[in-house]
Formats: C-alpha cells, sequence, structure tokens
C-alpha cells in the first residue's frame, strides 16, 4: 500500500518543479506590472470625463485600491497556504473541485488572457503611433473585408504593430527566465516612472491652479468635488 505522506510530497513536487530564478525586485515588479495596467493611462480620461469632478475620481481611484489591496491579501493567505505552481487554478482546484480549476484555465487561456494582451499590445501601437504617424487605425494594409452587416475583417498598421509585438514577447518568454526577467523590469520601471512624473508635473505645476473646464463651466465656486461638465474653450 502506498505511503500518503510520500504519495502528498510526490504530488506537491509536480506543483513546485519550476525554477525559483526571480529575486525580490523581479518579483515585485511582476506583481506591480500585472495590477498597474497600461489601461491606466486611458481609463482615467475616461473616468474624469463621465465624474465630472477631480475629488469624485480620487475617491474612485482611492476605493479601488482599497479592494484591490484586500484581494491581494487574500491571495498572499492563499499563496502561503498552498505553495503551488498554478496560483488561481490551484486554489480553484483545491477549494471546489478539479473541474473549477479545469474550467478556469480554459477560460484564462481562451478568453481572459488573451484579451488583455490584444488590448494592451493595441493600446502601445496606438501609443507608439503618436512617434510615427504612419501607424494608425485608418492606414490599412487589408481593406475591410465585410463579412456581416457591422463585422468585418482587416489589417491596419496598428493591427500589425500589435501582431509583432505579440510575436516578440513570445520569442522572448521561449528563450528563458532570464530574458523574459529582463523585459518585465524595463517595461514595469518605465511604466511605473512615466506615471509617478505624471503624478508629479500634476502636483508641481497643478496645484491651486483652476482649470480652464473648472473657470468657464463652474466659475470661482468650483471645488475638487464639484460636479463641472463643459469643455474647455
Amino acid at each position: 500500500m502506498a505511503n500518503p505522506t510520500a504519495a502528498s510530497a510526490a504530488a506537491m513536487g509536480l506543483d513546485t518543479e519550476f525554477h525559483r530564478g526571480l529575486g525580490l525586485y523581479d518579483s515585485t515588479m511582476v506583481v506591480v506590472g500585472s495590477m498597474i495596467g497600461s489601461g491606466i493611462f486611458i481609463v482615467s480620461a475616461d473616468m474624469a470625463r463621465n465624474i465630472g469632478s477631480a475629488g469624485w475620481l480620487f475617491g474612485a481611484w482611492i476605493l479601488t485600491g482599497v479592494l484591490t489591496v484586500v484581494g491581494a491579501l487574500s491571495y498572499g493567505e492563499l499563496a502561503a497556504m498552498m505553495p503551488r505552481a498554478g496560483g488561481q487554478y490551484v486554489y480553484l482546484r483545491e477549494a471546489f473541485s478539479p473541474l473549477w480549476g479545469f474550467l478556469y484555465g480554459w477560460t484564462l487561456f481562451l478568453v481572459i488572457q488573451t484579451g488583455t494582451i490584444a488590448a494592451v499590445s493595441v493600446g502601445f501601437a496606438r501609443y507608439f503611433g503618436v512617434l510615427l504617424p504612419w501607424i494608425a487605425d485608418e492606414r490599412y494594409l487589408i481593406a475591410p473585408i465585410h463579412l456581416s452587416t457591422g463585422y468585418a475583417l482587416s489589417l491596419s498598421t496598428t493591427q500589425l504593430v500589435g501582431i509583432l509585438l505579440i510575436a516578440l514577447l513570445t520569442w522572448t518568454n521561449t528563450r528563458g527566465l532570464q530574458y523574459g526577467r529582463i523585459i518585465q523590469n524595463v517595461f514595469t520601471t518605465a511604466k511605473t516612472g512615466a506615471l509617478l512624473g505624471l503624478i508629479l508635473v500634476g502636483l508641481l505645476l497643478g496645484w491651486r491652479r483652476p482649470s480652464r473646464t473648472t473657470s468657464a463651466t463652474c466659475g470661482t465656486r468650483g471645488g475638487p468635488w464639484t460636479s463641472c461638465r463643459g469643455s474647455a474653450p
């Protein structure tokens, strides 16, 4: 009869067979890069337009920040309880059943992660188009082929840059942990630095300086919690 302790240890060994080659800074960059997505540079503008005031915008970010910290603490506890490779797959498998872990794995592969990668790559290409004007959604390499009403297939220069970026990062990750670590650290450091730079510029140049939109739509009584709508002249 097999020893249950030995079987459990063997299963644990299979779950933790990945090479542990990331240091403290590398692991921090992985977490920061996962939590602070590139969409933060896009979503904030839409939130500001819909909310209409700086105070409520800060309030929304603070609330979501608290929720994020609670989620991080929960995952930290789960990781300490089950230090195995697989992350959420392992947690769902152990908490509910292997079926839910399997369904989550396939959903992550086919929908969640793939959609996120596609959105981030297109966002990168659009921002890159600010530096290179020939990268634009309107510049088609393959004109739209309409398959039905409201749906068409096409290939623009923006999409091409996004595809090439995904291919490049995929190739980089196939080269091993060290190459992927360097790419992660460079991009996350640049993204975090840009975000801190925007915050610093806002504090230094925008402190106690009313915006043109606030002055035009709210007068002198506009405050951080006042909803002001309109467009700047």
